[in-house]
């Protein structure tokens, strides 16, 4: 099989497991099942041998994602080339771990890194493997929908002027809901600068194959993303991509440390779906989105002449950190109808066999992709007008979300998660320092966080949202009564 020189047409790495299976190899290795033959054969049966043949390690003949040299590197390659980046690396540990790992890349510690507030928990958890020092910015929010969007190039400039130091911008592009900001500016701003611009890109794969969506990172000049092909891209669960432009970043440094929390036994299941989606989506990506928002805008059309409901749409982009808009994400409000998006999403459950992508306080959200046809758009549909049909009571307008303060912070996350803790009452936490996380869902966005001081004013918006009957999660006791925080060192007598 050609290695070098293969084009989107092609999938190095899938035809090779598939030459390799086709030659018969009597397996002495891991997996102990050897192609499903010593698998539970229920198990076995419903998954496919053509899916257990190909569940293999790295023997030689499919190379080593750890030091990729033939047809993983290869394949990476092609990937590199159709996401429009300098480098590619494949990660079977979703993008929670590509993002990690890219943050690992670029920030150490005690360095600073300027992070939106409504981050993935993964940045969290590459700010205490790095101890890196995060310095916050509010994202914009959005009360009506009761959603956090992005931050803005005003923000982000201010924030590097208060901190010249800062050696790496983070950006969420686009949000969970489909809305990017400017993009483009916030990586001018930062590179006038010399600071590279890392992007959670986790809902982003399909972006660079159609010019009615927003850009992508790599199209907007980032520096590196993580992206989760496996979300919109038609790979596997599981299997993301980190893509990387050489300048102000090492992509060999950022493969390092990829390849440091990564485990060994790579599954090529997931590494050939990555192969398979990037050549889909290289030769058919733009067509497969023309789908995808023709069926969205069905939906949105449908729904927005529903008594009660309304969809997030181009007439809510008017600042900075709402730019632009994937359509294929419909995200509703539900907040006329007098119910929660939770009792929305077990309705569409329980009546319909309906399953949401996400459900809060306010909004249901529904993704459509071209894997969706007449019939599944025509069920959601109806399903919405049962909703409207059954829910008839209006005002939802008590509810009410707000953006807490940012605490200040004193210690870093890493610092933190190390300390010995003690727990308290919560209402005897002022003064305190937190070891754990804190947050009302909706928005998403951490009251506060591992190595933040407890305020006054942190704990009145705390009670405020525990007495308003509103999801605060975080912390260990659920009855949240009882916080842990970094234990006091007292004076030995």
């Amino acid at each position: 099989m050609k290695l070098k020189g293969a084009t989107q047409l092609e999938t190095p790495l899938f035809d090779t497991l598939l030459e390799h299976v086709d030659s018969n190899p009597i397996a002495f290795h891991i997996p102990g099942h050897k192609s499903g033959k010593g698998m539970d054969p229920e198990f076995r049966d419903f998954i496919g041998e053509n899916a257990l043949k190909i569940d293999l390690i790295n023997i030689a003949p499919l190379d080593d994602l750890h030091h990729p040299k033939a047809t993983i590197a290869e394949a990476e390659r092609l990937a590199a080339e159709a996401f429009r980046a300098d480098e590619t690396f494949f990660s079977v540990q979703g993008t929670s771990s590509a993002i990690m790992a890219m943050i690992m890349g670029v920030v150490g510690p005690n360095e600073k890194i300027i992070v939106p507030r409504n981050v993935h928990k993964s940045v969290m958890s590459a700010l205490v493997l790095t101890g890196a020092h995060p310095v916050f910015i509010h994202p914009e929010f959005d009360e009506s929908y009761g959603i956090a969007h992005g931050i803005t190039a005003s923000a982000v400039e201010r924030a590097l002027e208060l901190h010249p130091d800062t050696k790496a911008v983070l950006v969420i592009n686009p949000t969970y809901f489909g809305v990017a900001g400017d993009l483009e500016r916030i990586v001018s701003v930062a590179h006038a600068q010399d600071v590279p611009v890392l992007v959670d890109e986790a809902h982003g794969v399909h972006l660079p194959f159609h010019d009615e969506l927003p850009l992508s990172a790599m199209q907007a000049g980032a520096d590196v993303a993580a992206t989760s092909v496996h979300k919109l891209g038609g790979s596997m669960t599981g299997s993301s991509i980190l893509n990387v432009r050489r300048g102000l970043v090492s992509p060999e440094r950022i493969h390092a440390m990829l390849s440091m929390i990564t485990t060994t036994s790579t599954s090529y299941l997931l590494l050939a779906s990555l192969d398979a989606a990037r050549r889909q989506l290289a030769t058919k990506g733009h067509m497969m989105n023309e789908r995808a928002l023709e069926l969205a805008r069905t939906v949105r059309t449908a729904i927005n002449h529903m008594p009660n409901l309304s969809v997030y749409g181009h007439a809510e982009l008017h600042s900075e950190s709402t730019y632009a808009l994937d359509e294929t994400k419909v995200l509703v409000s539900v907040r006329e109808l007098g119910v929660t998006g939770f009792e929305v999403e077990k309705y569409l459950r329980d009546n319909h066999r309906i399953e949401v992508e996400m459900s809060d306080l306010l909004n249901v959200l529904f993704i459509v992709t071209s894997a969706d046809d007449e019939s599944t758009i025509q069920a959601l549909i109806e399903a919405m007008r049962d909703v409207v049909s059954v829910y008839q009571k209006s005002g939802n307008d008590s509810l009410s979300i707000m953006l807490p303060e940012i605490p200040p912070l004193a210690l870093s996350p890493r610092d933190a998660f190390y300390e010995e803790t003690e727990t308290i009452p919560l209402e005897n936490a002022v003064g305190r320092i937190s070891a754990e996380f804190i947050m009302v869902y909706p928005p998403g966005i951490p009251i506060i966080i591992p190595g933040e001081l407890i305020t006054t004013s942190t704990l009145e918006y705390i009670m405020a949202n525990i007495e308003a009957g509103l999801p605060v999660q975080g912390l260990e006791d659920e009855s949240l009564q009882m916080i842990k925080v970094i234990q006091q060192t007292k004076a030995i007598r």
